[in-house]
């Protein structure tokens, strides 16, 4: 009983509330600061919206958010749609970039072979690779939904740019392994399966889960973008067509905040993973 009024296990969320009390009061003075004091219209004298406007804005927005009508979509409707190519795209690089990852660090050959290209590759903006990926998916046909040409191009463009945060991390963890793991392996007569699972894969894991952590977030900030360019539905198409062409600042604020607490959420669980594979909790 002692330990749930401790202010240790309280300091969290203490510095959690606070952070958003900050950001709300930051964001309540740029707004003011950007008023137009002649305007009658509190839309027009607000430019951008304050806190309190957005709050009434989002309780619109949520008022039916599974709605998935063929002309309206919901919010809700339009995040899993965001949540679903950014699982794939993520799930897919993942699948290539560990297994790879592990066989740069565990190969000086492939990597010297392999590491330039992704270096080539690696810095390339998201924005280059929807172009390449919506003109091959248009050739080979379309669909509906997360199957139509521009659907497949986001995700083609979530698979690249989350590669590499992955890959990197994991040839570095294997790479890293010390000699001595080595020698252990050699002296009790391990099989390849066998040091695979006893030495080289538990010494990697901490350094695969955190290039997951990593690719998760860049993967959900590219999902943004491919989605303005794609159209149809989406978060990205939301800010897009709902926020900026319709001239609702309101609109885009909320979706910029359902954006960042998803992201937050998904960084949250991984951090989780971090820390329960991390050699300190060994």
């Amino acid at each position: 009983m002692t330990k749930l009024f401790s202010l240790r296990i309280w300091m969290p969320v203490l510095y959690f509330v606070g952070s958003i009390l900050l950001l709300l009061g930051i964001w309540t003075l740029i707004a003011w600061c950007n008023r137009n004091p002649e305007a009658t219209d509190l839309v027009e004298r607000y430019p951008l919206p304050t806190p309190l406007m957005t709050l009434d804005v989002l309780s619109e927005i949520f008022a039916n958010p599974f709605q998935n009508d063929p002309d309206v979509k919901g919010i809700g409707t339009k995040l899993i749609g965001s949540l679903m190519r950014v699982g794939i795209g993520f799930g897919l690089g993942s699948l290539i970039a560990i297994p790879l990852g592990l066989l740069l660090g565990s190969s000086k050959f492939m990597m010297s072979l392999i590491n330039p290209i992704v270096q080539i590759l690696r810095p390339v903006s998201p924005l280059a690779w929807y172009p390449l990926g919506l003109a091959v998916f248009s050739a080979t046909g379309g669909g509906d939904g997360l199957m139509n040409p521009s659907s497949k191009a986001a995700i083609f463009m979530i698979f690249i740019c989350s590669l590499w945060p992955t890959l990197i991390n994991t040839a570095f963890g294997v790479a890293s392994i010390p000699q001595d793991h080595k020698n252990v392996g050699k002296a009790f007569g391990f099989s390849v399966w066998k040091y695979i699972t006893r030495i080289l894969l538990p010494y990697s894991l901490p350094h695969i889960v955190t290039g997951l952590k990593l690719s998760i977030g860049v993967a959900w900030m590219v999902i943004v973008a491919g989605e303005m360019l794609s159209g149809g539905d989406g978060l990205g198409f939301f800010v897009w067509e709902e926020g900026f062409n319709a001239g609702k600042t309101t609109h885009i604020i909320v979706a910029i905040l359902i954006i960042g607490i998803v992201g937050f959420i998904l960084d949250k669980f991984f951090s989780s993973l971090q820390k329960a594979f991390s050699y300190d909790a060994k």
